[in-house]
This record gives structure tokens, C-alpha cells and sequence, in this order.
């Protein structure tokens, strides 16, 4: 459904193993004795977040074809096959991008779309969703797709996720200073480098303040799920088949996608894990639909 892929989980693993093996390097560690190097440590910050988020944003689509098994339509095998090609085709058009690769994989009700560049992407959807939709809801969710692609999503939740990946690396590091430091004790001004509590309190600073992240990660992402069942209705021009098609899969049972693709797929989270959840609610979203139509 959106272009962003192994943002949460795989993000956090990457910056959890480039910021862990270059401190075991020497490089980032705030500085020797009581000395806490503030811009040379924002440079290793912003460094090391962006990297996971670059990273990520590369491998998008190999990772995304690689862990749902998706097969690409090179050329249509069957008439359905036929008209999802003709229908990304005639909706990318609309959006004024060029022709996203189509897929279609095994599973449960779901869609994603993903890929590093606008002009380069790929939409997929599952046979399950092929199954229990008519063309019409299908088309929706495609030109839901369509606009997440066009609307450059992809490129927006990575500058978001570098950002705060940054925020992450940095203040763990100020935190575990201090407790190296001040706590500690750990003052001598001729030690040449952080001891154990530095370490430790970094990886566990990292963790938490990576999750907490998340939530403001999540909170980007499902305001992007308005807009791009926005740019659905505009594409369709009426947002009835995006508001039915929502209903529909409200009443389904969906399908998991994979960890690194989690963020990608169509389904929302419920309960406390909402918060985490990269997509609202079905009925927020089917009413932020019909307040949009019932404007003049």
C-alpha cells in the first residue's frame, strides 16, 4: 500500500549494528576522560541515522519481492492479470508517474506498494484481496497505491526516519556519558575512551529511545494513510469505491505481511498497539472519506 519498506524493525536493527560495531571502532565515542565532544558526535549521529534509513529505502523492493514470494507480471498470463497491468497503468498515468511494477503473491487480503524512487516503484497486491474484492473496490486500493507512490512517501518517512534515528544515536550517547561520567564516576581525564556503563547504558538507550521513535514514526504514517486514500478518490474521481472498499476489508480476516514489510501492507493495528500501528483505524478512515465528499 505505501512505498516504505524495513522502516520500524529493520531500521533500528541496521542503526543498532552500524552504531554498536564503529563505537567497538572508536568512532563515535564522545570523547576521552570527562570530555563530551558535542559536534563531532551530531556528525556520527546523523551519520549513523541516516544510514539505516538509506539503507533501507535502497533494498525496498528486492526485499519486499524476496519476502512475500510476489511475482511480477512481465507479461499477463490471464485476463485479471490483464486488467491489474492496464489498471496501474491507466491510474499511474492519472498520477502523472511512471508505470510501477505489478505484482501478485500468495496470502490473505492485503496491498503494498513500495521501491526507492517515484519513477521506479512496485505495487502488488495478494490473491486473497483478488478473491474477496470486485474490480472496482480492487481499483481503489490500487489507486490508494498509486498515490502513496506519487505522493513520495517513500522518500518523506525516510527523511522522517533519519531524523529521528539521529535524535536516537545522539541522546543515547549524551545519556550514557553521564552515567559513565557522573554516576559513575568514571571521571579520569587521562582514560582514553568511555568504560563498560557507556557502553551499556548506549545499547539500552538506543532501544528505548528507537521505540519511542516508533511512535512518532507511526504517527507520520497514518496521516499519510489519509492522503492517500485522498488521492484514491481523486484518481477515481469519487471516493465511494475507496469508502467500500475499506468496509470490505474491515469485515476480513487480513493477512500478515512479513516484519520488514509490516508498515507497507493495508491493515491496521488495534488495542494499545494502535499507537504503534502505521494505519488508522478503518472507520476514521471511511469517515475522513465521507467528509470529504460531503464538501462543496
Amino acid at each position: 500500500m505505501k512505498r516504505i519498506v524495513l522502516f520500524i524493525a529493520t531500521n533500528l536493527a541496521v542503526m543498532l549494528v552500524l552504531s554498536i560495531v564503529l563505537s567497538l571502532l572508536g568512532i563515535g565515542r564522545p570523547g576521552s576522560g570527562n570530555t563530551l565532544q558535542l559536534g563531532s558526535l551530531l556528525a556520527f549521529s546523523l551519520v549513523v541515522g541516516f544510514t539505516g534509513a538509506i539503507f533501507s529505502l535502497l533494498i525496498s523492493k528486492p526485499m519486499a519481492k524476496w519476502s512475500t514470494g510476489a511475482r511480477v507480471i512481465a507479461t499477463p498470463s490471464s485476463s485479471t492479470e490483464l486488467w491489474l497491468v492496464n489498471t496501474v497503468k491507466a491510474l499511474s498515468e492519472r498520477a502523472g508517474i511512471a508505470m510501477p511494477e505489478v505484482a501478485v503473491y500468495d496470502g490473505e487480503p492485503n496491498a503494498f506498494a513500495t521501491g526507492a524512487f517515484k519513477n521506479s516503484a512496485l505495487v502488488a497486491v495478494s490473491t486473497g484481496l483478488l478473491a474477496n474484492m470486485n474490480r472496482d473496490e480492487v481499483e481503489a486500493v490500487l489507486g490508494h497505491e498509486v498515490a502513496h507512490v506519487a505522493n513520495g512517501d517513500m522518500v518523506t518517512m525516510t527523511l522522517i526516519q533519519g531524523v529521528v534515528n539521529t535524535f536516537v544515536v545522539f541522546l543515547a550517547r549524551v545519556v550514557g556519558f553521564f552515567v559513565d561520567n557522573v554516576l559513575l564516576k568514571n571521571n579520569d581525564s587521562e582514560r582514553r575512551g568511555p568504560g563498560i556503563g557507556y557502553m551499556v547504558t548506549v545499547f539500552v538507550c538506543e532501544i528505548i529511545f528507537g521505540l519511542a521513535a516508533s511512535l512518532i514514526v507511526a504517527w507520520f504514517s497514518r496521516q499519510r494513510e489519509f492522503r492517500a486514500d485522498a488521492g484514491s478518490a481523486r484518481l477515481l474521481g469519487s471516493s465511494v469505491p475507496m469508502q467500500h472498499a475499506l468496509a470490505r476489508l474491515n469485515g476480513m480476516e487480513p493477512g500478515a505481511l512479513p516484519q520488514s514489510i509490516a508498515t507497507a501492507g493495508i491493515t491496521a493495528a488495534g488495542g494499545w498497539t494502535a499507537l504503534f500501528s502505521t494505519h488508522p483505524p478503518f472507520e476514521q478512515r471511511i469517515a475522513a472519506l465521507r467528509s470529504v465528499q460531503s464538501q462543496p
